[in-house]
């Protein structure tokens, strides 16, 4: 569903269900609305605020969507993502486990379920589920688990497989910018200082500077003794994020 119609159907749903009173069947004012058709909203609402950056209130519709549904699999999964953003990572955990459980077939949980656990240092069984994600037919989305098993690759220090899987991954979207990001460190790392700099543009075409990005500029230009870019980059790193441990790195540099 595009964003808009999301957001339309999300005021429909606020109204609605502060005044209690919907027609939804369209003949009668009564709401016969089952309580799994309600989760299903408050799932939708959650989903919503979270996008907005609006936690808490994320939270309180998303635990009203599991106490109404606790066997919707999508309520835990966005549970899951919501408890990290919270760095609550063993509720996170709980939320991804039970998602899977409820519903293995679904790409999307494998593929969060498998980054989750890879991040935590769980490489087998987070490698596993993010091979598993890749190979199920309706995954219309598979430069998402190629870009998490490059991310997993890295994490155990394999830099070369995880090249492989950024660059399969950008072979389907080469627009995606986790996956342009990745190549750029690896290029920089690699020695291949032009390379990093075509990855970044390529990146800022799709998305703006992170601190790491900006980071990476700078090493990249430095390298390429392109003192006029690099003093760019610095500047524009102490700018717009001057409490980033990279603005802080340069400047113990410096200093």
């Amino acid at each position: 569903m595009h964003n808009k119609q999301v957001f339309k159907r999300f005021l429909m749903i606020l109204v609605c269900l502060s005044l209690n009173a919907c027609m939804w069947g369209g003949s009668s004012a009564k709401d016969d609305t089952t309580d799994e058709e309600k989760a299903v909203l408050y799932m939708e609402m959650g989903a919503r605020y979270l996008e907005m950056g609006m936690l808490k209130t994320a939270k309180e519709k998303l635990e009203i969507a599991e106490q109404l549904d606790s066997n919707n699999a999508e309520t835990h999964n966005i549970m899951g993502v919501l408890y990290e953003q919270l760095r609550q990572y063993q509720l996170a955990g709980e939320e991804f486990k039970t998602a899977y459980s409820l519903n293995a077939d679904n790409a999307g949980i494998r593929n969060n379920y498998g980054r989750f656990l890879c991040e935590r240092g769980h490489y087998e069984k987070g490698t596993q589920l993010l091979l598993e994600a890749l190979d199920m037919p309706l995954n219309t989305r598979k430069w998402f688990a190629y870009t998490n098993l490059g991310r997993c690759e890295l994490r155990a220090g394999r830099q070369d497989v995880a090249e492989k899987k950024f660059r399969a991954a950008l072979q389907i979207n080469k627009r995606y910018a986790p996956a342009l990001e990745e190549m750029q460190k690896i290029s920089y790392r690699s020695g291949r200082y032009m390379s990093a700099r075509a990855f970044l543009e390529r990146y800022l075409a799709v998305s703006k500077h992170n601190s790491e990005t900006l980071w990476y500029a700078i090493q990249t230009e430095r390298a390429l003794g392109n003192e006029e870019l690099t003093e760019q980059y610095r500047e524009k790193l102490f700018l717009l994020f001057p409490l980033s441990k990279e603005a802080q790195q340069l400047k113990t540099a410096i200093n």
